[in-house]
């Protein structure tokens, strides 16, 4: 059976973080759907990734050099439906069943942007208008992000659990970035250019400019601005039917954009990883006992426990 999904996870220093969403995704989603695409930032804990990678050996791992040069070779080598994104601080604690997506995507292809795992009625609180409607004998609900009231519904890309279709996203990519050859050779996040200037003026404000993202958060952040920018280029409908996954943000990895995060010295990325060698992991029975009703939460919902408990 080919694959429908490719699942492309983005992960630097959190072994223990990115075992969870792994193992998450795996327990309410089917294998059979799903192709794991991890982009590896080395930095630290090197062993311990590698151990995670023994593990979970049907993933495919980029060791990231060009962090722009490798997310566009892989998006051209995907030929899946879907794209789902992913970052190693998301967890997983229930499923949606995936035909009832298909059918959505089947049914509505102009007007369906994508489908979010990370939404409900419940976290959409800033007056946006939610219209309730049925697939299939299910119920599901929409919103139109191009009249998004709040940062979270006026947010139309994203990397935290929303399914999108393929050819969407390559069309965003390559709208966003320069496809002039010599623009690309000499303004690419990596070219010598760049780092001259850099040392200069902001390398971050001539890379916007062109589109050359250079981490998660640029990726996300500049496709999303780009979207929103050229609302009336692309479908305008968010579906969901309940939120399946929250962000668990104990501790930070990147600063190219301010995130609220816990704070504690309990859960630095060091900690964690000392955990991880020690076989403790992230309790997914915890998080599915006691749902995060929010797309983001906290300590509130990383209990660890040993692997080897029953």
């Amino acid at each position: 059976m080919s694959k429908l999904v490719s699942n492309i996870v983005f992960t630097k220093n959190r072994p223990l973080q990115l075992d969870a969403y792994l193992e998450s995704l795996r327990r309410y989603f089917s294998s059979e759907l799903i192709q794991t695409y991890v982009i590896y930032k080395v930095e630290l804990f090197e062993k311990e990734y590698e151990q995670l990678f023994r593990r979970y050996s049907d993933c495919i791992v980029i060791r990231e050099s060009d962090f722009y040069g490798d997310f566009l070779r892989l998006l051209k080598d995907i030929s899946t439906k879907y794209i789902l994104f992913g970052i190693d601080d998301v967890v997983y604690f229930d499923s949606v069943d995936f035909d009832i997506i298909e059918e959505c995507f089947d049914e509505f292809p102009s007007e369906i942007f994508g489908f979010s795992l990370r939404h409900s009625c419940e976290i959409i609180t800033g007056g946006d208008s939610i219209e309730e409607f049925s697939v299939s004998g299910q119920t599901l609900y929409k919103f139109s992000w191009k009249d998004g009231k709040t940062d979270l519904t006026n947010y139309p890309f994203d990397l935290c659990a929303t399914i999108y279709p393929t050819a969407l996203i390559k069309r965003i990519i390559n709208s966003v970035s320069s496809n002039n050859p010599v623009i690309k050779k000499l303004f690419s996040p990596v070219s010598a250019l760049i780092k001259v200037l850099g040392k200069i003026i902001s390398a971050r404000s001539i890379l916007k400019s062109f589109g050359y993202f250079y981490s998660p958060n640029t990726l996300e952040s500049w496709n999303c601005r780009w979207c929103q920018n050229n609302s009336s280029k692309l479908p305008a409908w968010i579906y969901f039917q309940k939120v399946i996954a929250s962000a668990i943000q104990v501790n930070m990895v990147n600063i190219s954009t301010d995130n609220e995060f816990d704070d504690s010295d309990e859960y630095t990325v060091e900690v964690l990883a000392d955990k991880y060698n020690q076989g403790y992991r992230l309790d997914i029975d915890f998080i599915a006992n006691y749902k995060p009703v929010s797309t983001h939460c906290g300590v509130e919902s990383f209990n660890l426990r040993l692997k080897d408990e029953e």
